[in-house]
């Protein structure tokens, strides 16, 4: 994907609240055991596969497809062998993780 498309993503999550718009790259086999976030989360994979779990439902996501996560929302993440590039937004939100 092009950086205007980013450049989209950005403006589009700003305009929906989120306070925090990066790009991520994660290494080859990376895997993250159940955990959660202090904010909102809203992603696109752009690059390589994901797998990400809630509610012991796993989905397999390929470039193009995304996901959104409620703030404390418990998950797991595994990618794939090429690792992969996410986009993700960010809402910030006052007393989670409590």
């Amino acid at each position: 994907m092009d950086a205007q498309s980013f450049e989209t993503f950005e403006a589009e999550a700003m305009a929906a609240g989120f306070d925090e718009v990066i790009e991520r790259t994660w290494e080859s086999g990376l895997a993250l055991d159940m955990h959660s976030h202090q904010f909102d989360v809203e992603s696109v994979v752009v690059r390589g596969e994901m797998w990400l779990t809630c509610d012991g439902n796993t989905r397999h996501l390929m470039p193009g497809q995304g996901f959104a996560l409620a703030a404390d929302e418990p998950h797991s993440e595994r990618y794939g062998p090429q690792g992969a590039t996410t986009w993700i937004a960010r809402r910030h939100v006052a007393g989670a993780g409590r």
